[in-house]
């Protein structure tokens, strides 16, 4: 039997739906506040049916944080699927540590606690390490701590930390390092936020770059991977290395947009996402920049792919093909 956390994010629920076209139920976590909404929209990007295939997931109410919850979810597993993490670069600090760490030290104990034949943890590039004269990033790459490194970053690192301590224990298990992932998610955060901005048009852009990949290939080497004898390993999931402007200006193509034509430079970012977070706070709602996002989106980072392409001889999308086909999906609903 296969479990989910996370299920109803951008990860969990296109892992879902990948998994559901293999199996005929599937089981996953989700909190008794959780709303299905967002799902069904992911779903609907495959099917026209989207309820057919919801109907198919049986559920298992616990909170990741709620140890006794989790070990129960967990009786009779075979595979775990961890995807569950709370995502953010500037702000949430108390509640992004503890649900990702923490959360994924109560989900490795309960694993080993029921014998779960296959583990995979979705962690992330913002958990690898810096490269050396600007080379690409690889698996290898030696993580440090600094003054620069965002609190999700830490929150991701130590979230590693926990699986690996799980695997010296005898978990078998893989870790899997996406870079900014592109999908539909049903919500207003991540790619989903940029994707809605520039559906009603940007003029900006920044100088900044990183690694990108389709949520849809992310989740296809998951599966991989947890079927094969592979563990004990991580791989970076990084379809291309493209900078912000190419980014959104494949967006603004897709959406049929004019694309964005003002550089923004680093010192003028962060003020403007110093004062964007602020005002968050005060009026409660999440910004598209905060200080974490504008430090991001000014920096450019190179990571290889090389790992996961020899160990199953995978091949990632095309970042321009995916943003057209979710820009067409996004354009009619």
């Amino acid at each position: 039997m296969i479990l989910v956390t996370g299920a109803t994010g951008l990860v969990g629920g296109n892992l879902l739906w990948h998994l559901l076209q293999e199996n005929e139920r599937i089981f996953a976590i989700r909190r008794e506040t959780s709303k299905l909404e967002p799902l069904r929209t992911i779903f609907s990007f495959y099917t026209s049916t989207p309820d057919d295939y919801l109907n198919r997931i049986d559920w298992r109410l616990a909170d990741v944080l709620d140890e006794s919850s989790i070990a129960r979810a967990l009786q009779g597993i075979d595979i775990v699927y961890h995807c569950a993490a709370v995502v953010s670069l500037g702000s949430n600090a108390d509640v992004m540590s503890d649900t990702n760490v923490l959360g994924t030290r109560n989900i490795v104990k309960a694993a080993l606690e029921n014998n779960v034949q296959k583990f995979c943890f979705v962690s992330s590039i913002a958990a690898c390490g810096k490269s050396i004269e600007k080379a690409e990033i690889d698996e290898t790459s030696v993580w440090e701590d600094n003054p620069n490194r965002s609190l999700y970053s830490r929150s991701k690192f130590y979230s590693e930390q926990e699986v690996w301590k799980g695997i010296e224990k005898g978990l078998n298990g893989v870790i899997v390092n996406p870079g900014v992932i592109l999908g539909i998610s049903g919500t207003n955060t991540g790619s989903s936020q940029l994707f809605a901005q520039m559906k009603k048009g940007l003029l900006f852009y920044t100088n900044g770059g990183s690694g990108y990949v389709d949520v849809r290939d992310v989740v296809r080497a998951m599966i991989q991977l947890t079927n094969s004898s592979i563990s004990g390993e991580r791989f970076i999931l990084v379809g291309e290395n493209c900078s912000s402007g190419e980014i959104l200006s494949w967006m603004a193509d897709g959406f049929g947009k004019i694309r964005p034509k003002i550089c923004i430079g680093k010192k003028f970012l962060i003020v403007v996402g110093f004062l964007l977070e602020l005002l968050g706070k005060i009026f409660h709602f999440s910004p598209l920049i905060d200080r974490g996002t504008a430090r991001s989106a000014a920096h450019l980072e190179l990571f290889s792919n090389k790992k996961i392409r020899k160990a199953i001889k995978f091949e990632f999308t095309p970042i321009e093909d995916a943003i057209k086909e979710y820009c067409r999906f996004l354009s009619r609903n």
